[in-house]
């Protein structure tokens, strides 16, 4: 068998494992061993898993589906220019990626970052990412791709001052409900896009009221953002299973009470004994 057929075997063994938060799954050896990277190797592998997916189908269909947002920045509360083009760059900013050099999964979704960034015609710099299980190797990787490797762990909360991509797949809750907290308003909302778990599956999969009461950004934003399924294969059904492209247009929020962006609290999560995401440390 090819290397890449036992990475496709890999890959379906590991069925149900990237729904947990990937940044937990990283043991000691494997931290240990990601610090001596063969840099070269392993930027190698990652740009031949990208030639590998440009050839799926289900990257054409991807492309197709999300060009209209991937082409057409979200919206931009300065309007056009006067030549019809938007007036900023798209950016992206990614979040946890996991430990690519070791997870199968991590590596296709790292690929498959690659190829958006590409059809968006966002820059590599223009792209952060951040994962507290990077290693320091890991990280050299990402600069070596051209990436922009950020330093701090922002929990997911990252305001929008530009049109901004957010590259979250398969990550916690607990992520996605900060980053929409800290952008909680009708001038941020319009300029982000996520593509990452669809809304409806995270509260299909909660009991409704822990939902609810845990994540209520996620919960209001469910009745007014649009959100359109992608296409995965049956043997990546762990790698892109659930991903959506999910875009604020200010039609939607304009449905919201001007109540909505009164009291915008920051999320506790005091219940949540499972909450999915490497919080910042603290000084005590």
């Amino acid at each position: 068998m090819s290397d890449t057929g036992e990475e496709w075997q890999v890959a379906r063994r590991r069925k149900g494992a990237a729904r947990k938060s990937k940044s937990l799954q990283v043991s000691s050896n494997s931290a240990c061993s990601q610090e001596h990277l063969d840099i070269g190797k392993t930027v190698k592998r990652i740009r031949d898993t990208v030639s590998e997916l440009r050839c799926e189908d289900f990257w054409q269909e991807w492309k197709k589906a999300g060009s209209a947002a991937l082409l057409k920045p979200p919206e931009d509360p300065e309007g056009p220019s006067k030549d019809g083009r938007t007036c900023q760059q798209l950016e992206c900013v990614c979040y946890g990626l996991g430990s690519f050099s070791s997870c199968v999964s991590a590596r296709f979704q790292l690929a498959m970052l690659l190829l958006l960034l590409d059809a968006g015609q966002i820059p590599l710099k223009d792209c952060s990412v951040y994962d507290p299980a990077f290693s320091s190797g890991e990280r050299d990787v990402l600069r070596e791709l051209g990436l922009t490797v950020l330093t701090e762990n922002e929990e997911g909360k990252r305001l929008a001052t530009k049109p901004t991509l957010f590259y979250l797949m398969h990550c916690g809750k607990a992520l996605y409900n900060n980053l929409l907290w800290k952008n909680w308003s009708m001038e941020c909302l319009p300029l982000m896009m996520i593509i990452g778990n669809g809304f409806n599956g995270m509260m299909d999969r909660t009991v409704e009221r822990e939902f609810k009461r845990d994540y209520g950004y996620i919960t209001q934003a469910v009745s007014v953002c649009e959100e359109r399924q992608l296409p995965c294969p049956s043997r990546l059904v762990d790698v892109f299973s659930d991903t959506a492209v999910i875009t604020f247009p200010t039609s939607g929020l304009n449905r919201l009470p001007q109540s909505t962006w009164a009291e915008v609290p920051e999320p506790q999560y005091q219940h949540c004994s499972d909450l999915e995401i490497i919080q910042r440390e603290t000084q005590s």
